[in-house]
Order: C-alpha cells, then sequence, then structure tokens
C-alpha cells in the first residue's frame, strides 16, 4: 500500500513520543518505540504478548489532517481474533480481525484485510503548530501466536474540492470518507457520485463532523442522510443544516447486492452459518458542485404562474371577442335563441331511409313526429324556473305511465335524433348531473385530507431518519424548499390546478349566459341544439384540479406505497370525458353519478390490487383479462341497444341464455349482411378489438407498470370514441367552428409533445432505489425543471385544450332543431 511519511517530528516531538510509547508498555518482553508513518509494521500476539505502537505528528494551524490504519491478519480463526484498538485525544476506535459482516438470513462474510481512517483532529485556533499522538493497541487471546501486519500514513487528500472529481476505492472492510468545507458564497452543494460497475452495492452518507463516524455497514445508517446506491447517487446539502459549514461525505460498501437488487452470490446458497472471505471493491468517483442560487427558484415560480395566467389573458381575449361579435349580430337583428352558449351555424342531418329487413324492434321515421308530441310544451315548466326541489329525486324522470313501454319503442329505432333522447324534463336531467359535480367534491374533500396527512408523515420521516431510499426523487434535479425535498416537482403542478379553475370559470360563464337567454327567450319550447347540462363539466374541473393536487402530494414522496395518489383522479378524468361525450347525444340515458363513480372506484381497486399482484401472479392476470373483456361485451351491448337490452327471459334458469341466444341469432346471423344499427356496429367491434388486444397484450406480457396500463387502457377508449363521434358529426355535414378545431390541433399537438416527455423515465418504485436512481437525469428547464415537470405543465395544458374540445364541439348545433340532429 502506498503511504506518504510524515515529516520528521522535533526534538520536543520525539521526546514526548518516547515518553509515551514508555508509558503505554507492552507485553512481557516488549520495547515500545516511536511508530514511523508510511511503515509497514509486522509483528504476532498471543494472550500473553501485545503491543502497543505510538505515532505522533505535527498538525498546522487551521488544517484538518486525517489519518487512516491499514491492519491485516492471515489467520481466519473466529474464536480468537486480533484486536486492534486507536487511542486519540478525544476517542477511541476499536475492530477485529478477520472482521465480520452480517448479510440476508444471517449469512457471515468474513474480511482479513481492514481499513479505517480515524476521526479527524479539529483545527486549532492556534497560531502555532500544534503536536498530535496516536497509540495502536494490537491484542488477542488466543493462546498460540498470530501474526498481522500494521500501516498507518496520513490523508493527503481528505479535504474534497468544489467542482473538481475525485478518485478512490473502497471494499466492506475499507470503508471511506472525505471532509467537504462551504465555500464562502455557496449555500447548497449536489453531492455526485458515479460508478463505471453496479455492483457491488454501495451506500453514501452524508454526516456532520462529529466523532466517531459511522462508516461501517451496520451502523453507516445511525447518523446524517443516505442512499443506497449501484452506478450512480446525488445528495443535495445546504449550508443551513450544519452549523460548523463542513460535513463529512461517508462511502460504504455492503457485504451483499441484495439491497440494491442484486442476487445473493450463489456460491452461498444455503449455507448460513459459514464465514466467506469475499473480495469486493468498487471505484467511485465523487464531484461536489454548487447547486442553483434563490433567484433561480424565484424565475421557476414566476415562470410557472406566468405561463397559465397567459391562458387566462387568452380566455379573455377570446371571451370579448365573442361579445363583440354578439353585440353586432344583436345590433344587425341576427341573434340566435342560443346566443349565449356557442356560434351561430346551421346544420343538416344525414338522410337516410330504414333499410329493407330491419323490422327488428324498430319503426318508420315518421314515428318521430309522435315523440315530438311527448315533449309538448305541456309538461315543460315556463322559463326562469331552473330551480332545484327537494321532492325531486332520480326516481320522477318519467313522469308520464306511457314513458317506460314508449322509450323501448324510439330507442330501437334505426335511425335516431336527438329529440328522442332528451324528452325527460330538463330540471330532473340537470339534477342528474349536478350529482357528478357536487359527489365528487365529497369524494376530494375525504380523499385529499387523508392523503396530505400521510405525505406530511413521509416527509418528515425521510428529514428526521435521513432515509433518501424511501422516496424515489429524480436526485439529479430534486430542489429542496423548506421541508419539502423536491420543491419543483410540487411546483410544476400548478398548471392543473390554475387551468382546473379556469375550465370553471369558462363552463360557468357559459352556464348563465345560457340561463339568461333562456330567461330572454321560451328557450324550453324551442328545441334547439344540444341540451346544455353543465354538471359534467364542473366535474370535470374539478378532477382537474384534484390530479394537480393529489399529483403533487405524490411528488413530496413518491413511492410504492401512495403511487394510486397521482392515478386515481387520472381515471376519474378520462372516465368522465367519455360519459360527458356520449351524454351529448343521449342525455336521457346516460349513466348516474352513483354508478360512474362505484364503476371508478372499481377500476382504482383493480389498479391497488395489479401493482401488488401483478408482476408475477398468473392467476390475476387471468382473472382480471376475463373481467376486463366480460365487461367490454356488456357495455357494449348497452350502448348498441340504448340501454334497453333486459336479460328477463322465462323463469327458468335457461331463460338468461335462451335471450342471449335469440339475441345473437336475430342479429348476427339472420341479419349478417347489414347490422341494425350500422355505426353503433362497428364503432363496438373497433371497440372490442382494441380491448381484446389489450387484454391478450397484458396475459401474455404482464406489463411491470400495472397503473400505467390501465389508464392507457381508458386513453385509447377515450381517444377511440372521440374520433368516431367527430367522423360521424363530419358524416351528418355538421361543421367543425374555427374555436374547437383549433382547440383539436392544440389539444394533438400538446398531446404528442407531453407524451415525449412522459415516456422520459427518470426513476421507478419497481424498482429498488439504488437501481431507481440509475435513471436519473439532470435539469432541462431553467435548471429547475427536469423531463417529469415538463410533462407536467404540458399534460395540464393538454387536458384543458381536450376539456374545450369537449365543451365546444357542438357549437355548430346551437341553430339546428334536436329533430334534425341524429344521435350516434
Amino acid at each position: 500500500m502506498a503511504a506518504r511519511a510524515a515529516p520528521a517530528p522535533g526534538a520536543l516531538l520525539c521526546a514526548l513520543l518516547w515518553a509515551a510509547a514508555a508509558a503505554a508498555g507492552g507485553g512481557p518482553g516488549d520495547n515500545p518505540a516511536p511508530g514511523a508513518f508510511g511503515r509497514v509494521y509486522r509483528g504476532a500476539v498471543n494472550i500473553s504478548a501485545e503491543r502497543v505502537y505510538a505515532f505522533a505528528y505535527r498538525s498546522e494551524p487551521g488544517q484538518v489532517d486525517a489519518v487512516r490504519v491499514y491492519v491485516n491478519s492471515s489467520s481466519e480463526n473466529l474464536r480468537y481474533p486480533v484486536l486492534f484498538v486507536v487511542r486519540q485525544q478525544k476517542g477511541v476506535l476499536s475492530w477485529q480481525v478477520p472482521l465480520i459482516f452480517r448479510g440476508l438470513y444471517q449469512r457471515t462474510y468474513n474480511y482479513q484485510e481492514v481499513g479505517r481512517t480515524l476521526c479527524p483532529s479539529e483545527p486549532t485556533p492556534e497560531i502555532r503548530p500544534s503536536d498530535q499522538i496516536i497509540f495502536v493497541d494490537v491484542a488477542s487471546m488466543a493462546p498460540f501466536n498470530i501474526a498481522y501486519e500494521l500501516l498507518v500514513t496520513r490523508l493527503e487528500n481528505f479535504q474534497l474540492e468544489t467542482n473538481k472529481a475525485f478518485n478512490f476505492t473502497a471494499s466492506p472492510s475499507q470503508p471511506q470518507y472525505f471532509l467537504y468545507k462551504f465555500p464562502q458564497d455557496v449555500d447548497s452543494v449536489v453531492i455526485n457520485v458515479v460508478s463505471d460497475a453496479a455492483y457491488p452495492c454501495s451506500v453514501v452518507s452524508v454526516q456532520d463532523i462529529v466523532c466517531p463516524v459511522y462508516d461501517l455497514d451496520h451502523n453507516v445508517e445511525f447518523n446524517g442522510v443516505y442512499q443506497s446506491m449501484t452506478k450512480q447517487a446525488a445528495i443535495t446539502v445546504q449550508r443551513k443544516d450544519f452549523p460548523g459549514e463542513q460535513f463529512f461525505v461517508v462511502f460504504v460498501i455492503k457485504p451483499e447486492d441484495y439491497a440494491c437488487g442484486g442476487s445473493v452470490p450463489s456460491s452461498i446458497h444455503g449455507n448460513v452459518n459459514r464465514t466467506w472471505n469475499l473480495q469486493r471493491t468498487k471505484n467511485l468517483q465523487v464531484t461536489i458542485v454548487p447547486s442553483i442560487k434563490k433567484s433561480v427558484y424565484i424565475q421557476a415560480m414566476f415562470f410557472s404562474f406566468l405561463s397559465f395566467l397567459s391562458f387566462y389573458l387568452g380566455s379573455v381575449v377570446v371571451a370579448f371577442v365573442h361579445y363583440i361579435r354578439v353585440q353586432r349580430k344583436a345590433s344587425a337583428g341576427r341573434l340566435s335563441p342560443e346566443h349565449g352558449s356557442g356560434m351561430m351555424t346551421s346544420s343538416h342531418p344525414i338522410s337516410a331511409s330504414t333499410p329493407e329487413g330491419s323490422s327488428y324492434g324498430a319503426i318508420d321515421e315518421s314515428s318521430s313526429s309522435g315523440a315530438r308530441q311527448l315533449s309538448s310544451p305541456e309538461r315543460r315548466p315556463p322559463a326562469g324556473s331552473d330551480t332545484d326541489s327537494s321532492v325531486e329525486e332520480e326516481s320522477d324522470f318519467d313522469t308520464m305511465p306511457e314513458i317506460e313501454s314508449d322509450k323501448n319503442i324510439i330507442r330501437t329505432k334505426v335511425f335516431l335524433y336527438l329529440s328522442d333522447l332528451s324528452r325527460k324534463d330538463r330540471r330532473i336531467v340537470s339534477k342528474k348531473y349536478k350529482i357528478y359535480f357536487w359527489n365528487i367534491i365529497t369524494i376530494a374533500v375525504f380523499y385529499a385530507l387523508p392523503v396530505i396527512q400521510l405525505v406530511i408523515t413521509y416527509q418528515t420521516v425521510v428529514n428526521v431518519t435521513g432515509n433518501q431510499d424511501i422516496c424515489y426523487y429524480n436526485f439529479l434535479c430534486a430542489h429542496p424548499l423548506g421541508v419539502l425535498s423536491a420543491f419543483n416537482n410540487i411546483l410544476s403542478n400548478v398548471g392543473h390546478m390554475m387551468l382546473g379553475f379556469l375550465f370553471l370559470l369558462i363552463v360557468l360563464r357559459r352556464d348563465i349566459l345560457h340561463r339568461r337567454a333562456m330567461e330572454m327567450k321560451d328557450i324550453y319550447t324551442l328545441d334547439y341544439g344540444i341540451p346544455k347540462h353543465f354538471g359534467l363539466f364542473y366535474a370535470m374541473g374539478i378532477a382537474l384540479m384534484m390530479e394537480g393536487v393529489l399529483s403533487a402530494c405524490y411528488h413530496v414522496c413518491p413511492n410504492y406505497s401512495n403511487f394510486q395518489f397521482d392515478t386515481s383522479f387520472m381515471y376519474m378524468i378520462a372516465g368522465l370525458c367519455m360519459l360527458k361525450l356520449y351524454q351529448t347525444r343521449h342525455p336521457d340515458i346516460n349513466a348516474s353519478a352513483y354508478s360512474a363513480y362505484a364503476s371508478f372506484a372499481v377500476v382504482i381497486s383493480l389498479a391497488v390490487l395489479g401493482v401488488v399482484f401483478g408482476k408475477n401472479d398468473m392467476w390475476f392476470w387471468v382473472i382480471f383479462s376475463m373481467i376486463h373483456v366480460l365487461a367490454s361485451l356488456a357495455l357494449s351491448t348497452q350502448i348498441y341497444y340504448m340501454g334497453r337490452f333486459k336479460i328477463d327471459g322465462p323463469d327458468s334458469d335457461l331463460g338468461i341464455f335462451r335471450r342471449a341466444v335469440m339475441v345473437l341469432y336475430t342479429d348476427c346471423i339472420q341479419q349478417c349482411s347489414r347490422p341494425m344499427y350500422m355505426d353503433r356496429m362497428v364503432l363496438l367491434i373497433v371497440g372490442n378489438v382494441v380491448n381484446w388486444s389489450f387484454a391478450i397484450f397484458g396475459l401474455l406480457y404482464r406489463p411491470r407498470d400495472f397503473a400505467s396500463y390501465i389508464l392507457g387502457i381508458f386513453i385509447c377508449n377515450l381517444l377511440l370514441y372521440l374520433a368516431f363521434y367527430i367522423i360521424m358529426k363530419l358524416r351528418s355535414s355538421e361543421k367543425l367552428l374555427p374555436i374547437p378545431m383549433f382547440c383539436i390541433v392544440a389539444t394533438a399537438v400538446v398531446w404528442a409533445a407531453a407524451l415525449y416527455f412522459f415516456f422520459q423515465t427518470l426513476s421507478s418504485w419497481e424498482e429498488t432505489p439504488a437501481e431507481s436512481r440509475e435513471k436519473n437525469r439532470p435539469c432541462i428547464l431553467l435548471g429547475f425543471f427536469d423531463d417529469h415537470d415538463v410533462w407536467h405543465f404540458l399534460s395540464a395544458a393538454a387536458l384543458f385544450f381536450s376539456f374545450l374540445v369537449l365543451l365546444t364541439l357542438d357549437d355548430d348545433l346551437d341553430t339546428v332543431r334536436r329533430d334534425k340532429i341524429p344521435v350516434f
């Protein structure tokens, strides 16, 4: 081992050293002599003979001196180890050789070579050099001689420098630690540690300048902040956390790789009580760089808020332009009945006749006049009476005795129009959709409060214990603020909250203008445009805001235990968007809020079960795939028959099967040349192909990220239904106005950019913390935000534009009678 000899002490130092050695004494026959740095001492000890060495050195004023002791012994006798005790001015350090480490299942590993750095002496305020003395005692209780070697050196590169890489080697029995002092103009630094080899597994720790230094595998977690590491680690350290403005960086190699995702060495499987002399060394490089300044925090916050405030400004401009256009058209006497809700345009429904051979439950198009008679003004309340009543319940929807039998006839028409599916009292239907809004607020409150409490606890545990393996951050771009370890990941979610609130304001404006329009004219008797029910839109706005809140909570400490915080409202947003799209032309037969939220709860439960059991358990994937396929078929049946499919055969056990066989024969065999509802059939066939493909893919490949797998199913179904809706809208000679066209283009562009950053994986709680850190990357925006933060920004904007598409897509129908608007 290379060593650097200390300068020869002066006469006074030599005298002190000889006196100390003589006072320390030794075993019988020993003649203690002063030790020399950089010299290898060989000897033997037994129960009656021990050795004492004294090493003296002179410490310069203001200098921190570190001494490292190397020892080894060829003996593997665990019953009689060689004991080494190092005495300093303010502390004692001891260990034995062989040095024993314990691993998984109480496996033991022994090392004959040990190297330890002594806790350095504190710099003295004296202006003259001070003399230091170290005693090394070597002893053993063995009745026979055990040979040993001793080498004591002074460390030349003990203090790390800013922006300067330092390379070294460590092993389980030869840990390393170094000193770092904050420069005057630096308040925060990032300790970057890299290695070319993933294994052996190692631990990086930051500890205060306190003796003893915890630098062994069994005690490194007792003090300071620490991370496990394979190829990469990064720890952000702030000056305020260290009153002395300096700290130790400790590097420990673990005896096993299990904690980092590695396997136990095959040579020791099944051997619990044996010891092994495994040589595990790792080359490491450490670089300490200054972190960002406070001004970058301010710039990042201004950027975040101003970026989304620009959406508010754009919305104000659009609203002002729309107001000017409405005023001009009003002055010209060309104001449409629905001037407050959308643009003026006209549309013509698709013209078609009932095909021959489609008499299964179908009636002629002329029967729609009878349906319109049911929508007579007698059952409609006067204008301005859109108020809720405590006695009105969902059971009051069908207010006429004949409506149940009548809707069975109307909904089986081959060609349906909006007037056929908007026959219920608007007040009752509007109240039904308001339940979505109030229910999601209740869900949000009861969901968010325990979530906030839990993540605060997580962050507190991280701060108190120093265990940075609890949370899966991108440590190369984790900027702390206050008690938060990664403030940038939380700040980037402000877009969801701001744009969700903006969407609520836009919906509220439309709602108010619509109510004013109804007060000005008896809109209930006009039957123009898509029925305006805003309850689902309000629920979507709340869901977008809560996605921001819960995503921020998740990123306080992202890990395996709280992943559902980040995904729960994503499922709800996708589901609410599909419900809103379906409700647009099926206002009377959409799902109730209770059944919708119950379905979301089932999906979230499946997502949790998938993460817990979906990695290796084939039985779970079989059950989930069956549920997925059966749910797709059941939903397809309800959509194809407009909710009128009833399994109500004879009172025998075979009645269900008889009804199913009869339906399959009538629709699939007797009329296989052309289904009764061609457009719906095309959509459902494509939808089932997509969902069955997802089920087969999951069954075969069993993706590890089950939460994203479920979310992908939702998003694909939503995009499929939206594409079908737009295609059918264009087929029906309807138009896309400039605003929805702009929103569609913006949605596509922003989603494409957002998904690019989403797939830039920066961490993964499905792996060990050390393996996850291998994916960490530096910041890419303002030196403050990483790829995932950019995903947060873009996904918030993409969701906002997506909501605007659903809000404005049918503005061209505001001047079209509902008996001319086709249903698809």
